[in-house]
């Protein structure tokens, strides 16, 4: 039986729409975070070719000044991607000091 005078809305409720807006946030983080490791590359590989040669903790707090305008990224996400450009050989380790990168041109 239906009735063309009765009709029905069902909303979804708070508790769905709640976790639709969680799901949305996770992933707009994710991409986020994906999108800075390379913002965090392009400011080391800046800094390093203009220095040439320079020390761990100065290089991460030219990096974070660099971009703070952007983001405030952590000393550990620096870290990540400093042995990210050593691994790909953009940067090298001074020979005799551990504490000291060198950019390979």
């Amino acid at each position: 039986f239906r009735c063309p005078k009765y009709k029905v809305r069902l909303t979804s409720s708070p508790a769905v729409q709640q976790m639709q807006r969680a799901a949305d946030q996770s992933a707009t983080t994710k991409t986020v975070k994906e999108n800075r490791d390379p913002q965090l590359e392009a400011a080391i590989v800046r800094i390093m070719k203009s220095r040439k040669q320079l020390a761990h903790n100065l290089l991460v707090a030219e990096v974070i000044s660099q971009v703070k305008h952007l983001f405030l990224p952590t000393p550990m996400n620096i870290k990540k991607r400093i042995e990210s450009l050593l691994e790909r050989e953009f940067l090298r380790r001074v020979e005799g000091d551990r504490d000291t990168y060198q950019y390979v041109a």
